[in-house]
């Protein structure tokens, strides 16, 4: 497992990056994730908007005007942030040790902080004086929905995260009460229905108010959210974020099958679980005792097969919406199937289960249904 590009890097190819340590795993395909279902998303909403099922909206811009106070407050801030932290991990000793501690921490340079803030305001003045005018105009600009694509990502990043954070609180309610800061600042304890429930419902509202068809724009969804979802999984497989299955101890029925298909101890692993991995000194030398399923390679394989089922269908299905419903049916079958071995708390209801199988379960019966309304509305897509 590699916790961070660091030990990456390190193992692969034999060099050591100090500023790797920086770069979380899981955080750096999951970034990777948003930035490559982006360009599905732009490829699908150009199709569509190319069979004629979207139309632009027009917005009026201001051209040739100086930087405005709050955009160098703004690219200063950010500045800031990055000279202070970041640039700051290699001025201050022993910062890269534990980068998670001392992200969250106030500690710092103040000097690399102020200097970086600098030449980042000073960036946006210059971006800005290249373009002035003597006479500032007024145009008006249309804008298609696949022009909305990065503000769509970032209501998704965003509220994405959020929902995740609160799901997995509510899920493991007695390990936030035991320690509630430290449980809503962690980087670790994600929840992915309560991310999908959340950015679902801002990127709804977002549509809305921009004008955008809601049914088609589900429709391009249903392969670009499969696609992050299995990229996503890589993440969690790379680094040993604790989304593994329960302990594997049947043999393996294949010989050529390698033991991470089948049986897996997680060794290195982010949340250092588990016991000591003998003669390994440092921060993450734990692993498993005992091997388990490595579920997140099974999501990463199913849902990726899934996305090429999708992609395909997107020009099969021919009524608005039900492409959506076909995914909303799939995932939920995938997640509902992981889940019976798969390390999830379970809730004290009748058949004991787990908060993903109660969603996957609705988001199929939703599907269901929608799947038939859409049949009745007949929208053509």
């Amino acid at each position: 497992m590699y916790p961070n590009l660091y030990y990456a890097f390190k193992d692969i190819f034999g060099v050591e990056i100090s500023g790797l340590k920086l770069i979380n795993s899981f955080g750096f395909f999951v970034a990777l994730s948003f930035i490559a279902s982006a360009w599905v998303l732009t490829l699908e909403l150009r199709r569509k908007q190319g069979q004629g099922l979207f139309t632009y909206t027009e917005e009026k811009i201001m051209i040739g005007e100086p930087a405005g106070f709050s955009e160098l407050l703004i690219n200063g801030l950010l500045g800031f942030i990055f000279g202070y932290k970041i640039i700051g991990a290699f001025t201050i000793p022993n910062a890269l040790n534990n980068p998670q501690s001392f992200i969250l921490s106030t500690e710092g340079n103040l000097l690399t902080g102020m200097l970086v803030a600098l030449i980042f305001g000073a960036l946006k003045w210059w971006e800005k004086k290249k373009e002035q005018l003597d006479q500032p105009a007024e145009r008006t600009v249309r804008i298609w929905p696949h022009d909305r694509v990065g503000d769509i990502v970032i209501y998704a990043a965003v509220f994405g995260f959020l929902g995740a954070k609160i799901f997995h609180n509510l899920e493991n309610w007695k390990e936030f009460s035991a320690d509630p800061i430290g449980s809503l600042i962690s980087f670790s304890g994600l929840t992915f229905y309560g991310g999908l429930i959340c950015a679902g419902a801002a990127i709804l509202w977002y549509a809305r108010k921009h004008k955008i068809s809601i049914i088609h724009l589900l429709d391009a969804f249903a392969p670009t959210m499969m696609f992050a979802y299995a990229f996503g999984r890589v993440g969690c497989q790379v680094s040993g974020d604790g989304d593994w299955g329960i302990v594997n101890t049947h043999p393996k029925p294949f010989s050529w099958l390698p033991d991470i298909f089948w049986a897996y101890t997680y060794p290195n692993n982010v949340l250092g679980d588990g016991v000591a991995i003998p003669g390994c000194a440092g921060q993450f030398c734990t692993q498993l005792p005992l091997p388990v399923y490595p579920t997140p390679l099974y999501e990463i394989i199913i849902c990726f097969i899934l996305f090429g089922v999708l992609w395909f269908l997107r020009k099969k299905i021919k009524i608005a919406g039900q492409l959506f419903s076909v995914y909303l049916i799939l995932n939920g079958l995938e997640r509902f199937f992981i889940e019976k071995i798969r390390v999830n708390t379970k809730y004290d209801l009748p058949l004991n289960p787990t908060q993903a199988e109660l969603i996957s379960c609705s988001l199929m019966l939703l599907g269901l249904g929608l799947f038939f309304y859409c049949r009745k509305l007949k929208v053509k897509c």
